[in-house]
Parts: structure tokens; sequence; C-alpha cells
């Protein structure tokens, strides 16, 4: 499908988003674009009529004032409630800061009205007033404050005496939140490490909710849910939506819409927060904090329960777990059976007296909820049994496809719109509508006014036979991507294995480097390649900086790659999205291999297998499918201004030679396309002033 043309329906809404539109942009100094009205009115013509969307919107499209503008167009004018949910709570909070608004002032200005706005996180991103204040009376934050404390912790200072310091400061910081009326909000807070934050924060299990809790009034979550509550566009991140979803719509206020940006995210973000593990040590933990709470012997079943686990799980092969008698599923109905006896033991009591009580027997509710649910092998999970050489074994449970999860509790609910720079793989919107539940039949691009422009309120129709109809549109990108892009297949490579990166790849990584000048970003599928190419290229260009991740903290390692232009950045997955380096310090962008799944995955195994028995090509819809969307999203990383210039160099000959390669390459920037070395290098020596 081409790129369509921004549709010209003659109402007054659409004028005023329109308006709103141009008053946004000029406020922050940009242009108008087409793809950004295009953006613009089908947004709000999924609003007016509930039909949802899916919308390609290539980068520098502009498309957060481009759902923006629409959104906020209908909530100044209407009494309903929308919620944007991106992937991060990084890009929630950029969107909150700065994109919001620039958007609110421009409605403002258009409309007289400003709708309110509110961003909603997980528990977990709150400080828990209970955890504050519990056991703080006997510390030394009585006699001494963080301020001075922290000052005495010199670089040899244990790391207990550092961890304390931090968590008296996150305390102090909290109170005067509480004081002043704030919400307590992580991103605010002090410095601090992941370990001191959870001594001021508490799982969502573990919360004894408002009416239970001592300080149930002051809660800075019912304060954060409370501001949502009130507000007209509601701010949250994908998380939170799956969480919603899986929980009865109890996480979000009601809302008549949901806008998903980079909603290529969501179906990983989705299976993320339905999933579970289970490890001995974790049992081990929750038995000892239950134990002061039970009877000896009730304490000792469910400690013992670990080791029964912790040998099942040593007896058991690293795959899949399908055999219902097997040492593996005994041992987590071992695991089932002790936590659910502790449960029953621990219920009761005086809701404001027993709050350490109640907590510990939120933790050994949710050991046995996962416990069950692996015993239980349900054919629409997938369990199964993995290692790592920081955790040891570890028993997994993920869902086999969040796409009934999705249609039912999520376009089932309310008029959906998922935007991204990368929702056409192969060139189609189909396999990821299919990964979301919705279906090729369901689909109706048609742009005919409809019979009603006042979309039902109550939702779209929930049951499970009726259509959901949706319609997709790519409205392009600003950028000339060929003319600005060349896309680099070695056809001539070694195909990749597991006996490390080969010579010749090496030999080519060093050459393009050399003629980049440096100002390579290098996407890797391990570590262990990222690091072999940064120090062979280090040894054959001695003169050139190259940095890879692991060197130092990765958000160093991108300050340093922006500001230094001919330095190199080489690292693995957490690059190939999300970094965003215009200008002539990424000239070049190497992926060394195909970026499939672990063949040996046993969620991908599964996935494969359950298309394939239903009759599809499981490689195509989950394998290949998975590497498209890496790949598009890693080569988006060149090409990030109208002025930008550059080569994706792919050294894997598999994108060039396999049947699926075309699939693949229909994923990516239609960037002009060659196998001439000589032409890349030489194109790479003219970019960086060599030629």
């Amino acid at each position: 499908m081409t790129p369509a043309t921004a549709t010209t329906r003659p109402t007054a809404t659409a004028a005023g988003h329109r308006d709103v539109l141009v008053a946004a942009v000029e406020k922050i100094g940009g242009r108008e674009r087409p793809g950004q009205v295009a953006m613009a009115d089908a947004v709000d013509d999924a609003l007016a009529t509930g039909r949802h969307l899916l919308i390609q919107a290539g980068t520098g499209t502009g498309k957060s004032l481009g759902y923006l503008a629409p959104t906020l167009v209908r909530l100044a004018r209407s009494r309903e409630r929308i919620v944007i949910a991106t992937a991060t709570l990084a890009l929630q909070s950029q969107l909150a800061d700065n994109d919001i608004p620039a958007a609110l002032d421009a409605v403002q200005k258009v409309t007289g009205r400003r709708p309110k706005h509110a961003v909603l996180k997980g528990r977990t991103n709150y400080a828990c007033l209970l955890r504050v204040r519990d056991g703080s009376e006997t510390d030394q934050s009585t006699l001494i404050s963080a301020a001075d404390l922290a000052s005495t912790i010199t670089p040899k200072a244990s790391p207990e005496s550092a961890l304390g310091a931090e968590v008296l400061a996150l305390r102090e910081w909290a109170e005067e939140e509480a004081t002043s009326g704030g919400v307590a909000d992580r991103d605010g807070a002090p410095s601090h490490t992941d370990r001191g934050w959870q001594q001021v924060s508490i799982p969502v299990r573990e919360c004894l909710g408002a009416q239970r809790c001592p300080f149930g009034d002051e809660c800075f979550v019912e304060k954060s849910r409370e501001a949502a509550r009130s507000a007209d566009l509601v701010v949250t991140n994908h998380a939170l939506l799956a969480i919603n979803a899986m929980h009865g719509g109890t996480a979000l206020p009601e809302h008549s819409a949901v806008i998903i940006d980079e909603a290529h995210e969501l179906v990983a973000r989705v299976t993320g927060a339905a999933s579970a593990e289970l490890t001995p040590a974790q049992i081990e933990r929750v038995a000892r904090r239950a134990m002061v709470h039970l009877d000896d012997d009730v304490a000792l079943d469910l400690l013992e329960s670990a080791e029964t686990l912790r040998g099942a799980l040593e007896g058991a092969p690293l795959e899949r777990v399908e055999n219902a008698a097997s040492a593996f599923v005994e041992g987590c109905a071992t695991v089932r059976d002790a936590a659910r006896t502790a449960v029953s033991k621990m219920s009761g009591g005086d809701e404001k007296a027993d709050g350490e009580r109640r907590q510990a027997a939120a933790a050994v509710k949710e050991v046995f909820d996962v416990a069950e649910r692996m015993a239980a092998l349900h054919s629409t999970d997938v369990v199964w049994v993995s290692e790592s050489e920081r955790m040891g074994r570890a028993a997994r449970v993920a869902p086999l496809s969040v796409a009934g999860l999705m249609r039912s509790a999520v376009f089932g609910e309310a008029t959906i719109v998922l935007t991204s720079a990368t929702l056409k793989l192969g060139g189609e919107f189909t396999p990821m509508a299919a990964s979301v539940g919705l279906r090729a039949a369901e689909r109706d691009d048609s742009t005919a006014e409809p019979e009603s422009s006042v979309r039902d309120t109550d939702g779209p129709d929930t049951d499970e036979a009726a259509p959901v109809r949706w319609r997709a549109l790519d409205v392009g990108s600003p950028f000339d991507y060929g003319r600005q892009g060349i896309l680099y297949l070695t056809r001539s490579m070694p195909a990749p294995g597991r006996d490390g990166m080969p010579a010749e790849v090496l030999a080519e990584i060093a050459e393009l480097v050399w003629a980049a000048g440096g100002r390579t970003l290098g996407l890797f599928s391990s570590r262990r390649a990222a690091e072999a190419a940064a120090v062979h290229v280090r040894k054959q260009l001695p003169q050139q900086t190259v940095l890879c991740q692991g060197d130092a903290q990765l958000s160093e390692l991108t300050r340093r790659f922006v500001a230094e232009e001919q330095t190199s950045l080489f690292g693995t997955l957490s690059l190939w999205q999300g970094i965003d380096v215009p200008g002539a310090t990424c000239s070049l962008v190497i992926i060394d291999r195909v970026p499939f799944p672990r063949p040996d995955e046993p969620l991908t195994l599964a996935r494969q297998r359950a298309v394939a028995e239903a009759g599809g090509n499981g490689f195509m819809s989950v394998a290949a499918t998975h590497a498209a969307l890496l790949l598009a999203q890693g080569a988006g990383r060149l090409i990030r201004r109208t002025d930008d210039k550059g080569v994706v160099a792919v050294l894997d000959p598999r994108l060039a030679t396999a049947r699926y390669g075309s699939f693949l390459r229909a994923s990516m920037p239609p960037m002009w396309q060659t196998s001439d070395r000589e032409t890349v290098v030489q194109a790479l020596r003219r970019l960086s002033g060599q030629a």
C-alpha cells in the first residue's frame, strides 16, 4: 500500500484539529508536514466513528502532535476521557513534559479551553508511606540527616553504608512530598539504585490497600489515581495498559479511547506483563518472611518445598515442560500446596494492626498463584525451565498468545489507535494486526462518510462473534530514503554460525569503520559478538575510539557517542531501538546478522508450532516477523532528520539470498540497495571527507 494523502472531511471537528496542529507546530518552531496532517485527520476519524486505527508514521513525521491535536480538540468539546499509552516510562515523561504542554497551549489558543492531563504509572513507581515510615523510628535516621550521613560515606565505605544513606535520603524526600501534596513519583526522587528504591516502594501484591493501610489517607498511589480520574487525558504505559486488561479494567479510570504510541513494542510488553517466574531462592525468601506468622510445621513445609523445586529444576531439561507427570510439575504442585496452607493460616486478623503479616501473606499468595499456574500446564500457557549465570535455574511461564486478550479486553472495550514508525512488516499491516487480535477480513479502509459521525460512547461491541472494524494507513515519511541512505547487502560473507564471528566479517567491519572515519553504530546479536568486533577494530584502527556496551553505563556511552563525532559505539539489543543520534555522528549502522530469536527459545518454538498446527507458516509468522521488526528499528537509527546521509550495512548474506529475504527487506526503510563493497566504501569516504 502506498502512503495515503490527507483526507478532507469538511467538518467543524476537522477544521478545529487542523487549526490546533498549525498552532502547535508554530509553537515548537516546526513546519507542517503532509503526513502529520493525514495522521491527524485519520485519528480524528477514528475517535468520531469508533473504527480502530493502525497508522504507520515514519520517523520525522511528528506523530505525537499528529495524534494529540485531534485528541485534545475532542476532549475540549466533549465529556470524555482518553488514554495515551507509551512503551516506556521515559517516553511517558517526554510526552507529558514536552509534547502535551505545547499541544495544550495550542488547543487553548484555538478553542479557549484547556483539557486537564495526568500521568499514571504502576504502583512500584511511587513511594509507599508504610515502607517509608515502618521501622524508620528505630534506625539512625532519627539521629542524623540523610545529607550528613551521605557526607560521611567514602569510596571505601561498605555497600550497606551507601545504601543506608540512599534510603534515608529517599525517606526524607518522600516525607517532603507528603507535606507538599506531591505524589512521590520515582522520576523526581534523589539519585538512587534499584535496591534503594525497593526499600521505599512496595510490590503490587503486598499493598494493603488504602482502606487497610494506616497511611491510606495520604497514599501517593491513591493521589495519582485521583488525579487521573479527574483528568481528561491520562498518560500511562503499555505495562499498565496490559495490567488493566488482565484485571478487569481496575488499573485505569474509565475511558472512551486509547492512543498506543510505539505500538510495535506492544505485544512484547503485554507478554512481559502476563509472564511470571519462580525460583527456589524466591520461595525461601518468602518463607523466611512468613515464618514469624506461621506454625513451625507449616513454615517448614514451605521452606522444604523450595528444596523440592530446586531438585526438580536441576533434573529437568532446559526446554518447554509438557509432561503433566514430570518431576517438575510435581515440584510446582508441592510448592502450590505448601503456599496454599500458609496463606490459609495467615488470613484474618486485625486489618490495621497486622500490616506486615498481610504483606507477607500477599507474597506467599503470589508464590501460590504462580506455582498453581505452572502446575496446571494450561494449553494457553508456555511453561519452561531456564538457566542464567546470575540466577541459576528458574521456572518460567508466559502466555502462548496475547491476541485474544488484546481483542477482547482492549479492542473490545474502547476505540484504539496504534501508531509507530514500524507497523508494516514485509510491506503489510497484517502481521502486526494479527498479533493484537485483529483479523484481515475485518479491515475496512473506506473513506466514505459513516452513517453516523457520533461514536457509540459505550464502546465497540464486545461480542467475540461480532466483527472488530479497523483501518490501516501509512502516512509515509518526510525523508527521501532512496537519496539519503544506502542499504549494503553483503553476499560474499560466510553465513552466521555458533563458532563466533568469522574473520571475514571482522575484517569487513574494520574496513567500513575506517571508510566512515568512525561515526559508526554497531548493532550486534550478542554481547560476545559486540566485544569481539570492538577488540578487532581497536587493534586494526588504533586511532579510532570504539566504545562497547559494558565498558560503562549505557547512558554514559550514548552521551559520548553523541558528543564525539568520530567515536563509534558497539552494542546489543538495547541500542536497536530508542537511541536517537541525528547528524554525522552516525553515518554508518552495522548489523552483524539477521536478528532472529534463539532457535531453542521455548516461547518462540511454542508459538511457531501453534501457528503451524493452525495451518500457517510458523517460521514466517513468529521468527521472521520478530527479525523484521528489529531490522526495521535498527536500520531506522541511521536517518533521523532530512539532511542525514549514510549507510546501513547488514553483514549477513541471508538478507540478500534467502527466500525470506524479500520479506525482511520490505520491512526496512526504502534505501537504495547495493552489494558492491567498493561503492559503499567510496560513499562513506566522501561522507567523512576522506575522498
